[in-house]
């Protein structure tokens, strides 16, 4: 059966780009980066404490989906502090941070421009 999603792929236009946001701006660690094609490398990150990683890679022909909204929600301990400590480290928000009666959330934007949201319970 299943067990768990092992990772989230996120398209990228510039790997070095990506890796280098991924690793020094949220603290992702590099699991796996290795050539995958004459195109592209692999790249396989691990977010320390979580069982999910994240892949750096667009798949041929997806190139359209890079800058575009990631179905996905990142959880973190406190919206407010993440929100300050990722915009002190430069990282782009498509606005401030938002309490909704389901918790708090904000739309933090990567080096490729894709839409992510985080958020709390």
């Amino acid at each position: 059966m299943i067990k768990r999603i092992k990772f989230l792929g996120i398209p990228v236009e510039d790997q070095n780009r990506a890796l280098q946001f991924y690793t020094e701006k949220l603290g992702f660690r590099i699991f796996t980066d290795q050539q995958f094609s004459e195109k592209q490398r692999w790249i396989e990150l691990s977010i320390p404490g979580a069982e999910t990683g994240i892949v750096l890679f667009t798949p041929d022909g997806q190139e359209d989906r890079v800058g575009t909204f990631v179905n996905t929600s990142w959880e973190v301990d406190d919206v407010d502090k993440t929100f300050a400590e990722l915009q002190g480290k430069g990282v782009e928000f498509k606005g401030p941070p938002q309490k909704q009666p389901w918790g708090t959330f904000v739309i933090m934007k990567d080096s490729e421009g894709n839409q992510i949201v985080l958020g709390t319970r």
